[in-house]
């Protein structure tokens, strides 16, 4: 039967230790110069109803250096549910690629891109959650730290998809994760519950980000105002403004924290130029490790 990579969830626990392994593989032979092209004579098809740049450059690359080959379609290539159905897209492209990929705003289109395609489904995003961003952030802690055990992070900021893909992931690798965010933006309601049901990980979700970071060895943040939400923007800033990840905010943080930013980054406001840009920063390591994590899921998914 075909896999589909739609959450984090989608995987167990063991399937997410094979891909970090095979991640790992696969990152040591590029930084060798060395080739592995399993998938020669493969297509994908990238499907964005959302741009993005790094989701876009890691794909194609990654499907390039694997031997295959992406197809880029825009926007303006397919209005996914509004000029064509998503079934039909779905049944169409299948006839056509080995794999697809979407980026797209609203979860439940993809849930009806996977239910009707006949080939595997990697979600690059939606409005829910960000799965593929999630699986490059653990093994990016992972390699920094050389184990996961008793990790502490600490998400600082909206209740976003990102946020949600962390406690989808604190269901299969224990944890403790603690969401800091105002009132009134908090996480998915019943990925919250269903993490909390799984019982492996001990899930916090509050609004003081100084006693969300204390002892933590992560501190994540993400843009307060996500695409889409641009009409939002002045609001959320305001609402935002006191979890900003700032020096006075990281002083009651361990001293070796790793700080991650999924990117892009509205520096000055989620984050200030002198956490990112600081020695405990991994956020252009985890940005390098999309491209690596994803080629292993592919990878796994075409098995």
């Amino acid at each position: 039967m075909k896999r589909d990579f739609v959450h984090i969830t989608d995987f167990s626990s063991d399937e997410i230790q094979e891909v970090f392994d095979l991640t790992a593989t696969m990152k040591a032979l590029v930084k060798k110069g060395k080739e592995y092209t399993p998938l020669k004579g493969k297509n994908m098809a990238m499907i964005f109803a959302k741009p993005s740049a790094r989701t876009r450059i890691s794909f194609e690359t990654g499907m390039s250096q694997l031997g295959g080959h992406a197809i880029y379609l825009g926007p303006n290539d397919i209005g996914i549910g509004k000029r064509e159905a998503v079934r039909d897209i779905a049944r169409v492209i299948a006839r056509y690629d080995d794999i697809i990929m979407a980026r797209l705003f609203d979860h439940t289109h993809m849930l009806e891109l996977a239910e009707y395609s006949t080939v595997p489904v990697i979600n690059g995003l939606t409005d829910l959650n960000h799965p593929c961003q999630i699986m490059a952030d653990i093994f990016t802690v992972l390699e920094h730290r050389k184990h996961l055990n008793d990790l502490k992070i600490a998400f600082i900021g909206d209740g976003n998809n990102v946020a949600n893909s962390w406690i989808n992931l604190a269901a299969r690798l224990p944890m403790h994760f603690v969401l800091a965010s105002p009132n009134g933006y908090d996480p998915d309601e019943t990925i919250l519950k269903n993490a909390h049901n799984v019982g492996i990980s001990r899930i916090e979700v509050l609004h003081d980000p100084v006693e969300a970071v204390r002892d933590a060895d992560v501190v994540y943040t993400d843009v307060w105002a996500s695409m889409g939400q641009e009409t939002e923007a002045e609001l959320r800033r305001k609402a935002f403004m006191p979890f900003q990840v700032n020096g006075n905010l990281m002083k009651h943080a361990k001293k070796d924290v790793l700080v991650m930013h999924c990117l892009p980054a509205h520096r000055g406001d989620e984050i200030t130029d002198e956490v990112i840009d600081s020695p405990n920063s991994i956020v252009f390591d985890e940005a390098e490790n999309r491209m690596h994590v994803q080629k292993a899921i592919i990878v796994k998914l075409l098995q």
